[in-house]
């Protein structure tokens, strides 16, 4: 057995290898491990975390928002951390809707956590309770989900826009996002620190959309409206100003109710739309006089190569206003065969077809013009009528748009204006000439072979009482896996109004309609009368109505409806207290308690003029509801915000009536 004094001398040795070990141990984590072990007892006790910019908001030309940032909360509670746990449970049930029960419930745990989502005003009286954690997220809100879905887009899960005008515009909408770091418990609980914030984030670009949201509603309504009397395949709307090349509306439709894009990526081919630029390259050139007339042939023409040209409408013989007038194949394939390939290419050309429009929207489609070296026999005849030749609506809008403008092809766009999150104006739309496709005497040439589209011709349909229309009726087979599909026809309308001095340019594509004509006369034209009727009856909409001609063509006067969606009577502009029209005169509508939309939307189907007073919810109405008031008069909308309480109340009441 050792001795007490080597037992003593082991243990001593021990205790100072213990101690070296230790002594070691602790300079590696002091010294050698020290960042490492620092990072992980931060990031344990620590969390950095990104604040979310605001993303910038889209808004018509008028300011109203098309699309916006909302700031949503959810809530924490860490009942032991309250001050009060009965005054403060009693705010904090109030202002989150919970139920005693609920809240009783909350308290028996650790952390209670309310997903919500909760505004700001509804979480704006817990800010200062303590125990009460708020964790902000940021959503993208479309106030009217549905006008200009296609358009506009939508941002996708990653918070980057996914599709429309919200992709093309993300790095200016997007901001750059902040940092910060909070602290957390013992639990992993976050909770703020004073000094927690390590960069701001700095809020998105406001842009400003030149989408006129009533002619886009009313575009919308009479579009859907069409297609569901006609039981079509789909359609599209573009209406543009002519002078600026900025879209008003843009409105697109499919039976299984998907909200693509047509009217920038489907393409069609135009049919009869298209005859009015060969009619132009041969005024241009000078290939044709005003009284020189061609053959009808009964009706039915041949040319090698092709299947027989047909007119609807035969005629012994047509000049070219004729041509255009009643839309004849014959007549206008005869006068095209003056042109040379390379002339009549050119032209298309110049107008815009077969090339990209250059409008800010993504995956926008160039359509399809074959160079002359590329041409058949027939090729010539068929570009004349509007085949072998695919377009999209906007690209038509912006060739028209240049027969409205002196010729001028204007690149369209779908932006205004560009604002800083502080508000000062960082870029403003201007007029982008492309190139002169006609000098403007020819340009005004066309216009009058246009109006005599809707004065006397196929176009009749599309005519206004008291202003003059310009347009063109197009009726084309359409193409389906490669070939004309039996029966199936799309139907495009072009208009210019007024005739005279154009303040807007018009299209309307039907696809296949099933029910009643397929030709443009019978389905898009009067759909095209519907929507300006419409358009001169809103308030907001930017039409200069003091240089609005008043020489109406001699047509007859459009049927009074009780409400089919159009209105039934413009007044003539400027006013005149002694016009010969006579004023007819309706009911006033109740339209007590509805949105403020819908109210304006009815008033304007009576064929009334609205003056708003107020915000909100319509309360009532001068003249009053019930009272008669002569077609066209104004009538002044009283509207007030109103409680989700009394909305409930006043619908109620509405349902007794």
């Amino acid at each position: 057995m050792a001795k007490p004094a080597v037992r003593l001398r082991v243990v001593e040795h021990g205790v100072f290898v213990a101690l070296a070990l230790l002594a070691v141990r602790a300079a590696q984590v002091q010294l050698l491990e020290g960042r490492r072990w620092a990072e992980e007892a931060q990031a344990q006790r620590t969390e950095r975390i990104v604040l979310q910019a605001r993303r910038g908001t889209l808004s018509d030309r008028h300011g109203t928002p098309l699309a916006l940032t909302q700031e949503t909360y959810h809530v924490g509670v860490a009942p032991n951390e309250l001050r009060d746990p009965v005054k403060d449970g009693a705010v904090i049930a109030r202002q989150l809707g919970l139920s005693a029960r609920a809240w009783q419930q909350a308290l028996r745990r650790r952390y209670a956590y309310f997903a919500g989502p909760f505004s700001a005003l509804e979480v704006q009286p817990l800010r200062s309770t303590r125990g009460v954690h708020l964790e902000a997220v940021v959503n993208r809100f479309y106030p009217a989900p549905q006008l200009a879905r296609a358009t506009i887009g939508r941002v996708g899960d990653d918070g980057y826009g996914a599709s429309g005008m919200e992709k093309t515009l993300d790095s200016l909408l997007a901001g750059r996002p902040g940092s910060a770091v909070v602290l957390k418990d013992r639990a992993g609980r976050e909770y703020e620190s004073p000094a927690r914030v390590i960069a701001q984030p700095v809020a998105g670009h406001d842009v400003v959309l030149t989408l006129d949201a009533e002619l886009q509603e009313i575009a919308q309504r009479a579009l859907d409206d069409a297609l569901r009397r006609m039981d079509a395949d789909g359609g599209d709307v573009v209406m543009l100003d002519p002078a600026s090349g900025e879209v008003l509306a843009i409105a697109s439709h499919q039976r299984d109710g998907t909200a693509r894009p047509s009217a920038f990526i489907d393409t069609f081919e135009p049919g009869s739309v298209a005859k009015i630029f060969a009619a132009a390259a041969l005024l241009a050139l000078k290939r044709v006089g005003p009284r020189e007339h061609v053959s009808g042939e009964d009706g039915i023409y041949r040319l090698p190569g092709r299947p027989p040209i047909t007119d609807e409408d035969p005629q012994p013989t047509l000049t070219l206003a004729d041509a255009i007038r009643v839309s004849s194949n014959i007549a206008i394939v005869k006068f095209a065969a003056r042109l040379t390939p390379a002339e009549q290419y050119r032209m298309l050309r110049d107008f815009g077809f077969g090339a990209l429009t250059g409008i800010e929207f993504p995956g926008e489609a160039a359509g399809k013009l074959r160079p002359p070296s590329e041409w058949t026999r027939p090729s010539a005849a068929s570009l004349a009528i509007g085949y072998e030749l695919s377009v999209t609506p906007i690209q038509v809008a912006a060739a028209y748009a240049a027969l409205a403008n002196g010729g001028l092809l204007l690149q369209p766009t779908l932006i205004r204006e560009v604002r800083s999150p502080e508000g000062p104006l960082l870029y403003r739309h201007e007029p982008e000439p492309v190139r002169r496709a006609v000098s403007p005497e020819i340009a005004a040439a066309l216009r009058d072979l246009l109006r005599g589209v809707v004065e006397r011709g196929t176009g009749s349909e599309a005519a206004l009482t008291n202003f003059p229309v310009a347009a063109k009726t197009g009726t084309a087979r359409r193409v389906v896996n490669g070939h004309y599909a039996p029966g199936q026809y799309t139907a495009s309308f072009a208009a210019l109004f007024p005739a005279d001095k154009p303040q807007l340019v018009l299209v309307v594509k039907i696809d296949n309609p099933h029910k009643g004509s397929y030709f443009a006369a019978q389905t898009a034209a009067p759909v095209t009368r519907s929507m300006l009727e419409q358009a001169l009856a809103a308030r907001t909409v930017a039409l200069d109505r003091a240089r609005l001609s008043t020489a109406a063509p001699p047509t007859a006067a459009v049927p009074l409806e009780a409400d089919g969606g159009v209105v039934p009577y413009v007044v003539p502009w400027p006013y005149r207290p002694d016009s010969a029209v006579v004023r007819r005169r309706q009911a006033v509508p109740d339209v007590t308690g509805l949105r403020l939309r819908e109210a304006v939307r009815a008033l304007h189907r009576r064929g009334f003029r609205v003056a708003l007073k107020g915000w909100g919810t319509a309360e009532h109405t001068w003249p009053a509801a019930g009272d008669s008031a002569a077609l066209g008069a104004t009538v002044t909308l009283f509207a007030e915000p109103v409680s989700p309480t009394a909305i409930s109340a006043l619908a109620r009441r509405r349902a007794k009536r």
